[in-house]
């Protein structure tokens, strides 16, 4: 409960202040400032979503009952195949089992399955809402998954020639870092109030040219001060750290169990103590709403 506490209070609302202020006036902060709010918002929307399910987990276990892992470090993934198994496992579990299977899954021929993938993605983005900018996000990661699927000969015949090692560490952090530009690319459809809108932002971001922002403090000036900006991408770097833990198998909840009572209980105390001073609360300050609620 506590890790979701800290992703949510310390980490969601606090990123939430500047993409709500970029987004909300994407005319005035275009180009750089845009591309900074629109990656911050994918750490938002999976800080504010991993957070709420970490707390329920937390608060299911002290009721005796184990919930299903909801996340398990998407954002190091791979490819976008990869992310989706380990993003929103219960819906994307759901929507395999009673959508994906009953189409006929992969057992119609190729074709019949890249057909089914994409609708289940377009079913996702409508159950998120019924607008155009939803649809869209869907179908563009139902395309992910189907272009991936189409081209993997292909890039496996390049890498050969090429002679790329696929399991060199610098292949793994393109191949991740590719993933994410991807994934983020689909969530300025999620983020944006409408279809247009989206469009809007994405020319504004491209034909607006000024790299110079993220040097000179001007991202200071978008909601978060100089303190707040570097806190929150100091907490970004124990998130990530946190991710590849997971990703290697290491679990940092069971290495604490095991340690001796006065340790857990200093580090808890530590944990509550961070949480309430750094978190975003308190006056002056208008509480954010879990962003999955409104779905």
């Amino acid at each position: 409960m506590l890790w979701g506490y800290f992703l949510k209070i310390v980490l969601a609302d606090r990123i939430a202040v500047f993409v709500n202020t970029v987004y909300g006036d994407y005319t005035t902060y275009a180009g750089w400032y845009l591309a900074a709010a629109t990656v911050l918002f994918a750490f938002q929307i999976y800080c504010d979503f991993y957070g709420y399910s970490a707390i329920a987990m937390g608060a299911a276990q002290l009721l005796g009952i184990r919930l299903m892992e909801n996340f398990d470090a998407p954002y190091l993934s791979a490819d976008t195949g990869e992310f989706w198994r380990k993003w929103h496992i219960s819906l994307t579990s759901w929507f395999r089992d009673y959508l994906y299977i009953p189409l006929g899954g992969s057992r119609r021929g190729r074709l019949r399955k890249y057909i089914n993938k994409i609708i289940v993605f377009m079913a996702s983005g409508l159950w998120h809402g019924a607008k155009i900018s939803f649809v869209v996000w869907g179908l563009l990661n139902g395309l992910y998954q189907v272009i991936g699927e189409m081209t993997e000969p292909y890039r496996e015949k390049a890498a050969v020639y090429l002679h790329i090692h696929r399991n060199s560490l610098a292949h793994k952090l393109a191949r991740t870092l590719g993933t994410f530009m991807l994934i983020d690319f689909t969530w300025i459809f999620f983020r944006a109030e409408r279809f247009r809108e989206a469009l809007e932002i994405i020319k504004q971001m491209v034909t607006v040219k000024n790299i110079w922002i993220l040097f000179d403090g001007s991202l200071y000036q978008c909601g978060l001060d100089e303190k707040n900006f570097r806190l929150m991408i100091l907490c970004l770097g124990i998130l990530l750290a946190a991710d590849f833990c997971k990703k290697k198998g290491i679990k940092i909840r069971e290495v604490i169990a095991v340690q001796d009572f006065w340790f857990r209980c200093l580090f808890f105390a530590a944990a509550v103590c961070a949480v309430v001073t750094f978190g975003m609360w308190g006056p002056g300050y208008q509480e954010a709403g879990f962003i999955y609620f409104q779905f």
